[in-house]
């Protein structure tokens, strides 16, 4: 069974979409998922299954409309996926407090259009970069003001997209290993 990593978009923020994660849990271990673990509140889990990704996520985006009543987008990495997107990590020299660095997970490459947008977007020492279906920002005056964080954020990418800070996403390539 490959091990999968899977992050959920937009799931307990603030009184938004709110899924418990041991009831979560619960749900993935009855349709049949192995291993399943979760990481915070913010819809991060690590789990086994025989299934490619692209079937995971449909599975789960669908598991999660019946069981919680919401719509959830959905994005799935393999383990080795995920440890290329740590082995690639085009800010390690420059982004020293992981909780500024992130990595916007998509679900497909965005068009190149959106990728000059948010180059442009950067600011002060802000700085994006994009490789395949990941973008990395590092924010080193913060997230919460930034004009790119909020760019990666939203619908504006064309293509659905997940954001994680560089200690979790760090966590969960550990969890896939356990």
């Amino acid at each position: 069974m490959a091990r999968l990593i899977v992050l959920l978009r937009g799931v307990n923020l603030v009184r938004r979409n709110r899924i418990a994660m041991p009831a979560l849990r619960e749900a993935l271990e009855e349709a049949g998922y192995a291993d399943v673990a979760t990481y915070v509140q913010s819809g991060n889990v690590v789990l086994s299954s025989r299934k490619a990704a692209k079937l995971v996520q449909g599975d789960l985006e669908k598991l999660i409309a019946e069981r919680f009543g919401l719509d959830i987008s959905v994005v799935v990495r393999t383990r080795a996926q995920l440890a290329a997107v740590v082995e690639r990590n085009p800010f390690g020299k420059v982004a020293k407090n992981p909780k500024l660095y992130q990595v916007t997970f998509l679900e497909s490459a965005p068009g190149a259009e959106v990728v000059r947008k948010l180059e442009a977007a950067a600011a002060g020492k802000e700085q994006v970069a994009h490789i395949g279906r990941e973008l990395y920002a590092w924010h080193p005056d913060g997230v919460g003001r930034s004009k790119l964080a909020a760019l990666m954020s939203g619908k504006g990418l064309g293509v659905t997209g997940t954001a994680r800070n560089w200690t979790t996403v760090t966590r969960l390539l550990e969890m896939a290993d356990e």
